[in-house]
């Protein structure tokens, strides 16, 4: 089938991406699902971080390909083999696909699958295979879904069934930002009822982690970014306390808020900066959880004397660490409920014509998350 989509051609062109266009919109050919595939109609898709650090080049991929990794639809057409889904299922679309036999899987660890991994890099599915092409030009999935499209042909293992009483624009959420933000708080660091936690980086994960931390009990949450904009949306999303980083005493004020540091830290920002920081600000005896994914050629020092008199942890979190047939249907009860409001983490809907001014946005810190609708 023909579908419309918004390609990256190539990786680096120069902000702003309004006049450079990296995004081509632009008609391709979809093949129909092979075994253990599915066809989704996609409803809503949501701009990320990390879609951005592929346009700009920070994180390599091959192109030309059809970016967009958070989104929810509505499923089209079923594969061979495919179980537990069926044609009008509504469901949230999960950017590492889990084989369910290597030994991250094995051992619970889905978030780390060994094939899905290579899958992602290399621009395929799961199953080896690409199904988009324009012409006889081949062409690539972003991490397994390629959702700045009209539809998308994915592995049954990265959709991840929903109640179709959410709606597709909030459910979309889900499949990255708060399926990190969240999963960093509760499953990563293991936050408590009665903790105090940290977040340097209020972007839309960041946020997330925000509203995570609430509905795990923490006692205090701080919110930590450049953007007073961001610090005064955190306040409005239930953080106990903001603090600038740009401050000269960012670190010695959070630490004195907070005698001697909280007891989870999270950065979310994507830079090695900002990861002091929140190493800085944890207490003895903490943990510092990173989910932020800066260049590969960043790097951090850590004291070593420091590591181990105060018996601290430093942590990375993919994915939140999650189990998404587990945590998806957890996290969106909370949402249900109005424990996990992530509809205000909504700052723009836009239509796929409108995708290129959509990332200035983000890559101006003018935007929160923004959904394109179709």
């Amino acid at each position: 089938m023909k579908i419309r989509a918004a390609v990256l051609e190539e990786m680096g062109r120069p902000t702003p991406y309004a006049e450079s266009r990296p995004l081509t919109l632009d008609t391709v050919e979809l093949a129909p699902p092979g075994a253990g595939e599915i066809l989704v109609r996609i409803a809503a898709a949501g701009l990320c971080h990390s879609d951005l650090s592929v346009i700009n080049g920070e994180r390599p991929r091959p192109t030309p390909m059809v970016l967009g990794h958070e989104a929810a639809g509505i499923v089209e057409e079923l594969g061979e083999d495919v179980t537990g889904l069926k044609p009008g299922d509504h469901v949230v679309l999960v950017f590492v696909p889990s084989c369910g036999q290597c030994l991250p899987c094995s051992e619970g660890r889905p978030a780390l699958c060994e094939p899905g991994a290579a899958a992602n890099t290399t621009g395929m599915l799961l199953s080896g295979a690409r199904r988009l092409s324009r012409g006889n030009q081949e062409m690539h999935h972003h991490m397994g879904v390629s959702a700045f499209a009209e539809y998308a042909v994915v592995s049954a293992r990265s959709a991840v069934k929903i109640d179709r009483d959410v709606p597709l624009e909030i459910a979309a959420l889900f499949g990255c930002a708060v399926l990190t933000g969240v999963g960093a708080v509760v499953n990563t660091a293991g936050l408590r009822p009665g903790m105090t936690t940290a977040v340097v980086g209020l972007g839309g994960v960041g946020l997330s982690s925000v509203l995570g931390a609430q509905a795990a009990g923490a006692a205090r949450v701080i919110g930590v970014d450049l953007s007073d904009t961001k610090l005064a949306k955190a306040r409005e999303l239930g953080a106990t306390d903001t603090f600038n980083a740009g401050a000269a005493d960012c670190a010695e004020a959070v630490r004195e808020a907070t005698r001697g540091g909280v007891d989870c830290a999270f950065e979310f920002a994507g830079s090695a900066t900002a990861m002091e920081l929140a190493y800085r600000i944890t207490r003895r005896g903490g943990v510092t959880t990173t989910a932020g994914l800066p260049p590969p050629s960043a790097s951090f020092a850590i004291p070593h004397v420091n590591l181990v008199a105060e018996e601290r942890t430093v942590k990375g979190s993919y994915i939140g660490t999650a189990v998404p047939r587990r945590d998806l249907p957890r996290y969106m009860a909370l949402y249900a409920r109005g424990r996990l409001p992530v509809e205000k983490l909504l700052t723009h809907r836009i239509t796929l014509d409108e995708i290129n001014e959509g990332f200035d946005r983000l890559n101006e810190g003018k935007a929160i998350r923004q959904i394109v609708a179709f």
